[in-house]
């Protein structure tokens, strides 16, 4: 059985969550138990965003697989390296050709000023979803992640994580992967604390836990 994760290693609200957790739902209650780590942030917003270009659509080890070798051809994970490495480089490091495309257009909002990191702390949540998804190749389930993983906000519930919706079905129904509306009526019992019970539902299927 896991020890629940010690004070201070971030986010600063995650042990009140896994009380409050453990409290209102049983299920939860147990992954907790089970499984021991927690959230972390990079801290670094264009690494976070581009982390979780990678990932779309894909597993957690062969996320980790491919940003392994972009991390490698890059060198430097910043936006002006990214923005000059060909399409060729990116392809070769496993990216698909999209995603390839998608990174080099990240690293140029950051380049040239149209993504303003410094706002994001004072916005809400939908704020900053509304902002991000302008961004090419980054849509509602990116923004998501990046708030849960980059500015550490407690209450987001990614709908479209096709993992969530799996390890909820595991969990709370017969073993198949549930619709959208069943695991937002699931969540409300998470609530205000969705982002940790999203982990904890992610780390109960792989042993590996999400970094973004």
């Amino acid at each position: 059985m896991a020890t629940p994760v010690v004070a201070g290693r971030l986010p600063e609200w995650w042990l009140q969550a896994q009380q409050e957790l453990s409290a209102a739902d049983p299920v939860m209650k147990r992954l907790i138990l089970a499984h021991d780590g927690c959230l972390e942030s990079r801290g670094d917003a264009f690494m976070t965003l581009a982390r979780s270009i990678v990932g779309q659509q894909i597993s957690v080890k062969a996320a980790q697989s491919v940003w392994l070798k972009f991390a490698k051809a890059a060198g430097n994970v910043e936006p002006d390296r990214v923005k000059r490495m060909r399409i060729t480089t990116l392809r070769n490091a496993g990216l698909s050709e999209r995603k390839a495309e998608y990174i080099r257009d990240l690293a140029s909002h950051f380049v040239n000023g149209s993504v303003k990191p410094e706002h994001w702390d004072s916005m809400d949540d939908e704020s900053v979803i509304d902002e991000l998804v302008e961004v090419r190749g980054i849509g509602r389930w990116t923004a998501e992640m990046f708030l849960m993983f980059n500015l550490l906000r407690p209450n987001v519930l990614p709908l479209d994580d096709l993992g969530l919706l799996k390890a909820i079905g595991v969990h709370y129904g017969t073993g198949e992967k549930v619709a959208r509306a069943q695991a937002q009526e699931i969540a409300q019992q998470w609530q205000p604390w969705c982002s940790a019970a999203t982990w904890y539902c992610w780390r109960s299927l792989d042993p590996l836990p999400v970094e973004y």
